[in-house]
């Protein structure tokens, strides 16, 4: 079970060059086209309000910009690369909200959004809450376990792919990969995870 609709068609797209999203507006608009829908399942399995995963999101690409220079396409797919950024900007979003920050980029984001716009991001964060519920059940694994468990067992990656969006080791991935799986069975059960289905529950573990 994965919780992306379909990884393996992801893990196949790449466009000529990523390094060019940096100056080229029609290969970022393109790339973005085409990768919009998984950035936004990535946050909605982790973010229950649609403004914070429509300013998410944009933050995401916002940072392909800044950081298209730094894809290897031997280190992974632009999927997987995706992922590891998503994953950089909703930690720095957890810790603003920890210290109650608020940006001007962010109230800008809210006032973008009509109610179209708020009910098809509603539609998306209700059809990922077994994936945001399994993410939650895993909330007392060691960080470094618990991002390769998420990124395999929620988000579809391959471990090999999953290691690449952590910038770790392909071993050191699977080691952690083990050791999740194992703490997993012991944590997860069905009344810490009332919400999420058998099928969620038995791919974590």
């Amino acid at each position: 079970m994965t919780a992306s609709a379909n990884p393996g068609k992801a893990d196949r797209r790449r466009p000529a060059s990523v390094a060019q999203l940096a100056h080229d507006p029609d290969a970022f608009a393109s790339f973005y086209r085409e990768h919009v829908t998984d950035v936004t399942r990535f946050v909605a399995r982790r973010v229950a309000d649609p403004h914070t995963v429509a300013d998410l999101t944009a933050e995401v690409f916002l940072a392909v910009i800044v950081s298209a220079h730094s894809y290897r396409p031997s280190r992974g797919t632009p999927v997987a690369w995706l992922y590891g950024i998503a994953r950089n900007v909703i930690a720095g979003e957890r810790r603003r909200a920890a210290h109650e920050l608020r940006t001007a980029s962010r109230i800008a984001g809210r006032r973008l959004l009509d109610g179209d716009d708020i009910a098809r991001l509603e539609e998306r964060i209700d059809a990922e809450s077994p994936g945001r519920a399994a993410c939650q059940a895993l909330a007392g694994l060691p960080p470094d376990e618990r991002a390769v468990l998420e990124l395999v067992a929620i988000d579809g990656l391959a471990v090999k792919y999953a290691a690449a969006g952590l910038g770790i080791r392909q071993g050191t991935a699977r080691v952690r990969l083990h050791r999740a799986r194992r703490a997993a069975r012991q944590a997860i059960g069905p009344p810490a995870v009332p919400d999420a289905p058998p099928a969620e529950v038995e791919s974590l573990t």
